[in-house]
C-alpha cells in the first residue's frame, strides 16, 4: 500500500502503467471479511485468518486503487497465482503445531502432484503485467490468466474505501 502510493506520481507520468497485486483464493477463507475492530488480529490471531485477511486486503486495495486512478492511464489487477510447489510450508510447523507436522508430507505430495511449478505459477502475474488489451479489465481479479470473480466480500466497495482510509492513517499518509 505505502510503496504503491509513494510511486503513484511516477506511475502516472509513465502511463500507460500497471499495478499488479498478488493475492490468493485464500481471500475467501478465514472469517471472509476484514476485521476492522482488530485489524492486526491481536485479539483473534490465527495464521490462516491472518493470511486470508491479508489476501482479501490485496483484492480490496486493487479495486479501490482502480477507482482512484480512473482516467490516468494506470491500471490495476489482483491475481491468484495458483497452488505452487514452493517452500511456503517450511516454517508452518511452529504456527500450526504437531498436527501440521503430521500432515506436512501429505501436503507436499498433493502440491507436487496437483500444484503448479514456479514457472507455471508466474504466468498470471506476467500476463497481468504485460499482456496487451487488458486496460478494460482494470480492477479485476485474475486466475489462470483470465478474469475471475472474487468473493462477495472482495467486491464490497464500502469495505475497500474504509480499508484505504485506515491504511492511509496507519502508514502516515493522512
Amino acid at each position: 500500500f505505502l510503496l504503491t502510493n509513494l510511486l503513484l506520481d511516477k506511475l502516472k507520468k509513465s502511463a500507460p502503467s500497471r499495478v499488479v497485486n498478488v493475492s490468493s483464493n485464500a481471500h475467501q477463507r478465514g472469517t471472509g471479511k476484514i476485521n476492522f475492530d482488530d485489524i492486526n488480529l491481536e485479539k483473534s490471531y490465527t495464521p490462516m485468518n491472518a493470511y486470508a485477511q491479508s489476501k482479501l486486503a490485496n483484492v480490496l486495495f486493487t479495486k479501490e486503487l482502480d477507482q482512484k486512478l480512473k482516467g490516468t492511464g494506470v491500471t490495476t489487477y489482483s491475481l491468484h497465482p495458483g497452488v505452487i510447489e514452493t517452500e511456503l510450508q517450511r516454517n508452518m510447523d511452529a504456527a500450526y503445531g504437531w498436527a501440521f507436522t503430521l500432515v506436512k508430507p501429505l501436503i507436499r505430495v498433493f502440491v507436487s502432484l496437483l500444484g503448479k511449478t514456479t514457472r507455471q505459477g508466474a504466468q498470471t502475474t506476467i500476463h497481468c503485467a504485460v499482456a496487451e488489451g487488458l486496460e478494460e479489465s482494470s480492477g479485476q481479479h485474475f486466475a489462470d490468466c483470465t478474469p475471475k470473480e472474487p468473493s462477495k466480500e472482495a467486491q464490497d466497495k464500502e469495505a475497500a474505501k474504509k480499508l484505504w482510509e485506515l491504511s492511509e492513517e496507519m502508514v502516515g499518509l493522512k
